[in-house]
């Protein structure tokens, strides 16, 4: 365990945060009192930022997740035939 000062951790983050990815934490220090910890991320969280803000979100009740189904995937019936979709453009080109 190291600790650091917020000015010099400033100075050089990058190099502490790598310290911090291999398994060590970093007490972070302001004026000889510790202010935060930096070290490794948390077993079983995933790498990408992504995955994580979504499971935050699934747990704070922001997100629903969906409800799995074994129907498979939807029918894909057309919306509409190829000539309505000319005319329709055709039309949406003519408003022009």
């Amino acid at each position: 365990m190291r600790s650091i000062g917020l000015k010099v951790l400033k100075n050089k983050l990058s190099e502490y945060v790598r310290i911090a990815a291999a398994g060590e934490i970093v007490l972070v220090t302001d004026r000889d009192r510790v202010v935060a910890e930096l070290g490794p991320p948390q077993a079983g969280r995933s790498a990408f930022l992504s995955d994580t803000l979504l499971a935050e979100a699934v747990r704070e009740g922001w997100v629903t997740p969906p409800t799995l189904t074994t129907r498979g995937p939807p029918s894909a019936q057309p919306v509409m035939t190829v000539r309505e979709l000319l005319k329709d453009l055709a039309s949406d080109r003519a408003d022009e």
